[in-house]
């Protein structure tokens, strides 16, 4: 589902915004680190504090209650002519344990130094199933 242009933008990005929406609808975006496989992109629940700790995370009691899902990554830059982003919307899903769940964290320590002394085996990741992608402007991976 991803073109190899989309996927190239996505691999040298670092930040994508993650939307969610609860049953109301009631929308609720914020700034994620993230990893992808094929079809699948993951974002994992990592050490920092987040506020009250008995309940879940708002994208996680979204992401339960309403499971579709958006993430846009993007590139700005003064030159316009280097603007450009990947949208990715799809179904999302809660990985607790598991051989995917596994792989997912291992894959998100790779790509993040910063998660390889967080204590992050035991914590959620969020798997959202690509459904569909659109993508615009200059997607190349150089940086000027």
């Amino acid at each position: 589902m991803l073109s190899p242009r989309e996927r190239q933008f996505l691999a040298t990005r670092r930040v994508g915004h993650l939307a969610t929406a609860d049953r109301q609808g009631a929308p609720h975006v914020i700034p994620v680190c993230y990893g992808f496989t094929d079809d699948t992109l993951y974002i994992t629940i990592d050490e920092k504090p987040k506020g009250n700790a008995d309940r879940p995370l708002k994208r996680v009691s979204n992401i339960l209650q309403n499971p579709s899902v958006a993430l846009v990554v993007d590139r700005y830059d003064e030159d316009w002519t280097r603007l450009g982003w990947v949208l990715v919307r799809g179904q999302a899903e809660i990985l607790g344990h598991g051989i995917e769940h596994d792989q997912a964290q291992i894959l998100l320590r790779a790509r993040y130094r910063q998660l390889h002394d967080m204590r992050i085996a035991h914590l959620p990741v969020i798997a959202i199933r690509v459904e569909r992608v659109t993508s615009w402007g200059e997607l190349s991976a150089e940086e000027r």
